[in-house]
């Protein structure tokens, strides 16, 4: 069938397809911005807003130099805590029960602003006074406002090199929304501040998120936070278990691991421990890497990007095809069935003549026994009212023997 939609899904699929598998490797931040703008005019034109909006949304990040660090870990490590502290205000909501409902984006702002994205992906500005309202669990209780984003502006010193950091919902928490949430935003993350603890010093889900993460990033920064809380033998004891395992998990070498208390650092208290280098690993982070984060992060992106709309137009093309189809299992059926009643319209004919044969045979004999049965007795009732009649000529005779 050749038609103008099943024109246009050819034309979509080869699109993707070169972006996918045939196209050379992103070399510049232009040539990728480029070919995940081509992605999303090509997720217009197939009717996917999410998948277009994700495609500007990367292309823009290419094109300005911005990579996510996401901070992830089990809910209650600190991890809002942490950004605070790094950026130097407390921007970001705390408290004793989970609290971060959303993953938030903290990006570099010459002034302090924020906004959200609505479900129809449109952005919309707040004041960074009221990020809270859309959050956190207690104003925005798994996220039942709709929010698919949410930015926040900030002159950070650390973010001025397009470094973005990004709260992350915890992970483990009663709220099964939160962690859907974070492994939602897996795909995202560019680097990543795997937020840890001594107690315990690494969860079930904490592992595998750190797994998942590792598959797809090279960057991971290690953090064992609230180290004011537990002793010196505590801490090295959890440092000691925490590398064994992840180095056996993801087979390759993790790194250092910083102990700090963001909430000392935050409020300017207690000793420094690792907190000046990790505010160097950070800073290395963007020099030494930064470019090739935000290639990487391209190329990942337009992989991921190119194999959905794949997908779609794959699933598009079965949709425009599946009517023919169909239509054509309805005839055949059709045709079988008429066929069948055909056959069987003859078979039943047969059967009836049968059966009216053996009726009437049946009839047949009955009339033969029943004639044999009354036929005698009948004749000597007729010959005896017979006889009773006088022999006499003339009508009154005929009468007579009519009445018999």
């Amino acid at each position: 069938m050749a038609t103008g939609q099943d024109d246009r899904l050819l034309s979509a699929r080869e699109t993707a397809n070169n972006s996918v598998g045939t196209m050379p490797a992103v070399t510049t931040e232009l040539d990728g911005a480029g070919r995940l703008l081509r992605l999303a005019k090509l997720g217009e034109e197939l009717g996917t807003d999410r998948v277009a909006d994700e495609a500007r949304e990367l292309a823009a990040r290419v094109s300005e130099g911005r990579f996510y660090v996401a901070c992830v870990g089990q809910f209650k490590r600190g991890k809002s805590t942490l950004i605070n502290a790094l950026i130097g205000e407390a921007i970001l909501p705390v408290g004793f029960i989970p609290v971060t409902a959303v993953p938030t984006v903290i990006r570099y702002g010459e002034q302090r602003k924020a906004r959200l994205k609505d479900r129809d992906l449109v952005w919309h500005e707040i004041p960074a006074s009221e990020v809270r309202k859309y959050v956190s669990e207690e104003h925005n209780p798994e996220n039942s406002k709709g929010v698919t984003g949410v930015e926040v502006f900030v002159p950070s010193r650390l973010l001025s090199t397009g470094m973005c950091l990004v709260d992350t919902p915890g992970l483990g928490s009663v709220f099964a929304g939160n962690t859907a949430a974070t492994q939602d935003f897996i795909p995202h993350i560019d680097a990543a501040l795997v937020v840890l603890g001594a107690d315990p010093p690494l969860a079930g889900d904490e592992l595998t998120t750190v797994e998942v993460v590792a598959r797809n990033v090279q960057d991971l920064i290690i953090v064992l936070n609230k180290a004011d809380r537990t002793t010196e033998a505590e801490r090295r004891a959890a440092a000691e278990f925490t590398r064994r395992l992840l180095e056996k998990r993801l087979k390759r070498p993790v790194g250092p691991l910083f102990e700090v208390s963001a909430a000392e650092r935050l409020e300017n208290r207690g000793p420094e421990r690792d907190w000046p280098k990790l505010v160097a690993a950070l800073e290395r982070l963007v020099q030494d890497s930064g470019r090739q984060i935000i290639l990487a992060s391209c190329e990942r992106g337009i992989d991921r990007l190119s194999e959905e709309l794949l997908a779609i137009v794959a699933e598009e093309r079965e949709a425009l095809e599946r009517p023919i189809e169909e239509s054509e299992r309805r005839i055949a059926a059709m045709k079988a069935t008429i066929a069948e009643a055909e056959r069987s319209m003859r078979e039943l004919g047969f059967l009836l003549m049968a059966e009216q044969q053996r009726l009437s045979d049946t009839l047949v004999d009955r009339r033969k026994a029943f004639l044999r049965t009354v036929l005698p007795q009948a004749m000597k009732e007729f010959q005896e009212s017979l006889s009773k009649v006088p022999r006499q000529a003339g009508p009154a005779y005929r009468r007579a023997l009519m009445g018999l």
